[in-house]
């Protein structure tokens, strides 16, 4: 499961990049700022995902 919610975050931060420029070449504030929100978005799940795996990593080291 872990594997394919990196996946999902990091397809959301490629959309959102891809919103952004889409945005900044139509002159369209409102789709760029979407973009930068769902690169945002993708971010902080993909950094809440890498704290996931360390806990994982620092329990396994106690077993």
């Amino acid at each position: 499961m872990g594997l394919l919610d990196k996946l999902k975050n990091r397809t959301r931060q490629l959309k959102g990049r891809g919103k952004e420029e889409a945005g900044r070449a139509a002159d369209d504030p409102r789709l760029e700022g979407e973009g930068k929100a769902d690169r945002a978005a993708g971010g902080v799940k993909q950094a809440g995902e890498r704290a996931k795996d360390a806990a994982r990593d620092i329990k396994r080291s106690f077993e």
